[in-house]
């Protein structure tokens, strides 16, 4: 009983959300802020896009611009592939993004210490690890022994 429960986990926590995702091609149109920016689809759809496991900071919090500037140096005016995984509670599709020769971009901002590893959501021991990296060799944010992640940021101008 106990390997029907461990396999059937297994399947729903790795192969369900595949079985589910959807692979989208588009023309990004806009830049948001670091993780949102607008897509439009061979079919003229726009698509807001959120990337997936990952938060860049706040419009007002430091590094917030060069966020922004690194997902337009990356994607904007680009044909990319996005990986849906679901839709948020704005509508906007939760991604995980593919451009230039198979780059993720949320992998690539946390790499360069633009984005923090949203764990409450993700479980990618591969972001974890970027995070770390970029933490322990002080790039971009973690110049900032104190900076603060975006979602404690939100709840405290929310306080």
């Amino acid at each position: 009983m106990q390997k029907y429960i461990f396999y059937t986990s297994l399947f729903i926590f790795f192969i369900c959300p595949k079985l589910f995702s959807q692979n989208i091609t588009g023309h990004v149109v806009g830049i948001t802020d670091g993780d949102t920016f607008k897509l439009l689809t061979k079919d003229s759809l726009l698509i807001k896009v959120r990337l997936a496991n990952v938060d860049c900071p706040e419009r007002k919090q430091p590094f917030s611009q060069k966020a922004k500037q690194f997902t337009s140096d990356a994607v904007f005016d680009q044909y990319i592939t996005i990986v849906e995984l679901k839709k948020d509670r704005y509508g906007r599709s939760i991604a995980n993004v593919f451009y230039g020769d198979s780059l993720n971009l949320g992998h690539e901002l946390v790499r360069n210490g633009l984005a923090w590893h949203y764990i409450k959501y993700s479980n990618d021991p591969v972001l974890q690890e970027l995070e770390d990296k970029a933490k322990n060799d002080k790039l971009g944010l973690w110049q900032d022994p104190t900076s603060i992640a975006p979602w404690e940021w939100r709840k405290r101008k929310r306080e």
